[in-house]
C-alpha cells in the first residue's frame, strides 16, 4: 500500500469512525464487555438509549433533556435539586443574601476536585475554587461562547461585576434587582462548573471531551453509536453509612434511532431503562388506568411520577389586537364555559392512559411545592354552569356564536378534536386546524391566532417560571396571550423579592387564582413521567424535573 493512499485513508471521515469504534471495543472488553456486546459479570453498568442522540457534552449548551441527563452524570453545580424538589447544597455548603436580597455569597466545600485529565499539570489533583465558578458563569453570558443559556443571567444579574471570587472558598453573586428563584437557576445544567484549563486546552473539542467534578467521568463518544462514562473513584459525595458513590462502574448510553427499536433493546434485557413508553406500545403495555397489564407485571417495573409540564390552550387576551375585536374569546364567560365544558378526566382515561392528571387547579403543575389544590380551585366538568355561562353571554344553547379555531399540531389533532366534540355538546363550535409547530411558535409569538394549544415544561424547580408567562412586561415568549393585570404584576414583582418560602407560595397561589378568575387559558393535565426498569435496577429515584440521578443506583 502506497503512502499517499495511506494519508487518503487517515484523512477520510471513515478513518475517524473506524478509530472511533476501536476505541469503544478496547474499552469495552478491558472494563465493561467485549465488542460482542456480553457484559462483564463484575461491572454494573447502566445502559439507556437516546433516540434523538447527543450534541455536545459542554455545559453551555445543555439546552435540551438529552444533553442535560449526561452532563449531570459528569458534572455538579452549586446547588442542586433533591427528589422532593427541594434546593441543597451541592459544591457550596452554605450561602446568605444581603439586606437588599441583591448579593449572595456562597462558601464552596473544600474537597472537590476535578475528574483526572491532560489539561492539568501532570499528575495535579485540580481543586475547585470560586474563580472556577466566576468562569464557568462568565462564559454562559460571553457572546462568544454563544451559549442559548445566556437568558438565565441576562437582565439579571448586576452589569458591571456580576460574578466574584472573594478567596479560594469564597464567591459572590450580584442581581441588578431582587430575584428569588435564582437559587432555582443555579440548579440547572447550564451552571455546571467547568475548568478554564481544559475548555481553553480543547476549544471547539470541549463539546466531546468534558471534564467535570461528577460521580462519573468521560471515556469514548463514538457518535450515532454509543457513549460511556466510567465511575470516578473519588467522588466527594458519601451515602449514609460512609461509603463511597456511585455504586454502578460505569453508563452506556446507545444511539438507536427509533422506539421500536429502543423497546425491542429492552426486552431482550439489552438496555436497563426506557423513558416514558412510545403511544404505539401504551396499550399492549398499560392498562386504561395507567398500571402495567398483567402479563408485563413480573417481566418489568414501571415508575409514574408528577412532571412538572402542564398542557393547555391559550386564548389571546390583548384587546387591542384586531384579531380578537370580534371574537366571542373576549367575552370572560365564554372563556369560563369553555373551562367548565370539558371532562378533562374522562379524556385522561381515554385519550391518555390515565398517565396525568386532570388540570382542575391552576396553570401551576403537580410537582412543585407551591403546588395546592385545596387553595386553588380550577374548572372541573360542570355542563349545566357552561350552558348557563352562554345564556349569560347572550348565546343561548350557542345560538349566533361564532365558530372559533383552535390551532395545534398534528400529534395532538386527536386531542383537539375530543375537546371540540365536549364544547359541541354545550352549544360551542370549535373549528380544529392542525400546524406544524414551527408555525405555530411563529404565530403565537406574534399575536396572529387567538386559540392555541400550548405546553410548558418548568427549567428550575419554581412557580415563578410558569407564573412568569402572565406577567405583563414580558413578551412572547413567554406570555404568549398577551395577558396583562396590573395586581397580578404586583404580587409578581412582591414574589421576587421574598425568602421566605411560605410567603412566598401564598403570592403564588393568590396570581394563579387571578388566571383561572380571567381564564386567558384552559389548563388541560398536569403531566406525568413514565420510565420503565429491569427488576435488578434499584434506588432509580427521579424528581419533578424527570432529571436522570444514577449516583444511587444499584444493579444486582
Amino acid at each position: 500500500m502506497n503512502k499517499k493512499y495511506i494519508s487518503n485513508v487517515k484523512s477520510s471521515k471513515y478513518f475517524k469512525r473506524i478509530m472511533g469504534l476501536i476505541v469503544l471495543c478496547v474499552f469495552f472488553n478491558v472494563f465493561f464487555q467485549s465488542c460482542k456486546n456480553h457484559l462483564h459479570p463484575t461491572k454494573k453498568i447502566f445502559r439507556y438509549n437516546e433516540i434523538t442522540g447527543i450534541a455536545s457534552l459542554d455545559p453551555a449548551f445543555a439546552k435540551n433533556q438529552s444533553i442535560m441527563w449526561a452532563i449531570h452524570q459528569l458534572y455538579n453545580t452549586l446547588i442542586e435539586v433533591d427528589s422532593n424538589m427541594q434546593l441543597k447544597p451541592s459544591l457550596a455548603k452554605s450561602w446568605e443574601f444581603s439586606d437588599d436580597n441583591k448579593t449572595i455569597v456562597f462558601h464552596l466545600k473544600n474537597n472537590i476536585y476535578f475528574h483526572k485529565d491532560d489539561c492539568f499539570r501532570k499528575g495535579e489533583k485540580r481543586k475547585v475554587t470560586a474563580q472556577d465558578v466566576v468562569y464557568s458563569f462568565g462564559r454562559i453570558i460571553d457572546k462568544n461562547t454563544a451559549s442559548p443559556g445566556a437568558w438565565i443571567f441576562n437582565n439579571r444579574v448586576d452589569s458591571i461585576t456580576p460574578f466574584m471570587a472573594l478567596n479560594d472558598s469564597t464567591f459572590q453573586l450580584k442581581l441588578q434587582n431582587p430575584f428569588q428563584p435564582i437559587l432555582g437557576i443555579l440548579s440547572m445544567q447550564y451552571c455546571s462548573i467547568v475548568p478554564k484549563e481544559a475548555v481553553e486546552k480543547y476549544g471547539s473539542n470541549f463539546r466531546s471531551h468534558p471534564v467535570g467534578t461528577g460521580p462519573f467521568a468521560f471515556v469514548a463518544w463514538e457518535e450515532g453509536q454509543a457513549m460511556v462514562f466510567k465511575k470516578n473513584e473519588n467522588y466527594f459525595e458519601k451515602d449514609m453509612q460512609g461509603n463511597s458513590i456511585p455504586y454502578l462502574d460505569g453508563i452506556k448510553i446507545n444511539f438507536l434511532d427509533s422506539k421500536a427499536t429502543e423497546f425491542l433493546a429492552f426486552q431482550q434485557n439489552r438496555l436497563d431503562f426506557i423513558n416514558d413508553v412510545d403511544a404505539a406500545f401504551k396499550d399492549e403495555l398499560l392498562t386504561k388506568t395507567g398500571n402495567l397489564k398483567t402479563s408485563w407485571k413480573n417481566k418489568i417495573e414501571l415508575q409514574k411520577f408528577p412532571y412538572l409540564n402542564v398542557e393547555y390552550f391559550g386564548i389571546l387576551a390583548d384587546t387591542a389586537n384586531d384579531l380578537l375585536k370580534n371574537s366571542p374569546l373576549k367575552l370572560l364567560k365564554i372563556r369560563q364555559a369553555i373551562n367548565y365544558g370539558i371532562d378533562r378526566k374522562k379524556m385522561m382515561l381515554y385519550l391518555r392512559n390515565s398517565i396525568g392528571t386532570a388540570a382542575e387547579s391552576g396553570f401551576v403543575p403537580q410537582g412543585l411545592p407551591s403546588f395546592n389544590a385545596d387553595k386553588v380551585i380550577g374548572y372541573n366538568y360542570n355542563p349545566t354552569k357552561a350552558k348557563a355561562l352562554l345564556k349569560e353571554s347572550g348565546f343561548e344553547n350557542g345560538k349566533d356564536l361564532p365558530e372559533i379555531k383552535l390551532l395545534t399540531i398534528p400529534v395532538y389533532a386527536n386531542l383537539a378534536s375530543y375537546v371540540a366534540n365536549e364544547l359541541k355538546q354545550i352549544g360551542i363550535t370549535v373549528k380544529v386546524e392542525a400546524i406544524q409547530k414551527s408555525l405555530l411558535l411563529e404565530q403565537t409569538s406574534k399575536s396572529q391566532t387567538l386559540f392555541f394549544r400550548g405546553s410548558w415544561i418548568a427549567d428550575y424547580p419554581d412557580a415563578e417560571n410558569y407564573l412568569s408567562v402572565f406577567y405583563s412586561k414580558n413578551p412572547a415568549p413567554p406570555n404568549y396571550t398577551r395577558f396583562k393585570n396590573s395586581a397580578y404584576d404586583n404580587l409578581y414583582e412582591q414574589a421576587l423579592a421574598q425568602k421566605n418560602d411560605s410567603l412566598r407560595y401564598l403570592l403564588y397561589q393568590s396570581m394563579d387564582k387571578i388566571i383561572i378568575e380571567n381564564a386567558p387559558i384552559v389548563p388541560l393535565w398536569y403531566d406525568m413521567a413514565l420510565h420503565l426498569l429491569q427488576k435488578n435496577v434499584h434506588h432509580f429515584v427521579p424528581n419533578s424535573l424527570n432529571m436522570m440521578e444514577l449516583r444511587w443506583v444499584k444493579k444486582d
